[in-house]
């Protein structure tokens, strides 16, 4: 019962939680990425991040429940078993998601911040394994909890709208 509420429960919840990560680690990540390699923050990068904001979001909205979330279940289904705790189920989640995100994104970001250049490979290379690193330790220790919080919060409430109408 517990794990329940930590947990979107049909399609428009888990809409509003994927939705949530999402849009949480593409601010994250994109400001991270563009402030690391501009130097310093000031209005040229803010607006730089807000141009880039929409069309990131819009990536990760699309490749991550249609590729890399299916992915990680089918990964997470092999790797555990109906035993396994809340907790080791979401680990091995945000692991496999986080890979394949972090790998695609990088490329990607760096295609839509730079354009196609002969560089695009060698800066995979050398991007990829810090922002994996980042994106894991945001997801797991800040990004994740927040959804998961608000799940509970909004099943605390459709629960006690079911419990006022019994009353």
């Amino acid at each position: 019962m517990h794990a329940e509420k930590r947990l979107p429960r049909n399609g428009k919840e888990g809409l509003l939680y994927g939705t949530i990560i999402s849009t949480l680690t593409v601010i994250f990540m994109t400001s991270f990425s563009i402030i690391l390699i501009e130097g310093e923050f000031n209005g040229s990068v803010a607006l730089t991040i807000l141009k880039t904001l929409p069309i990131i979001w819009i990536i990760v909205m699309v490749i991550e429940p249609t590729i890399f979330g299916r992915i990680a279940e089918a990964l997470v289904a092999k790797f555990t078993k109906p035993t396994d705790s809340f907790n080791a189920k979401i680990l091995f989640r945000i692991i496999f998601t986080v890979l394949g995100m972090s790998a695609a994104m990088t490329f990607i970001g760096d295609i839509v911040g730079n354009g196609f250049s002969t560089e695009i490979f060698s800066n995979w290379i050398q991007n990829w394994p810090r922002n994996f690193v980042v994106v894991l330790i945001a997801e797991s220790l800040i990004i994740q909890p927040i959804a998961r919080f608000v799940m509970v919060k909004l099943h605390e409430s459709q629960d006690g709208k079911v419990q006022a109408k019994t009353s």
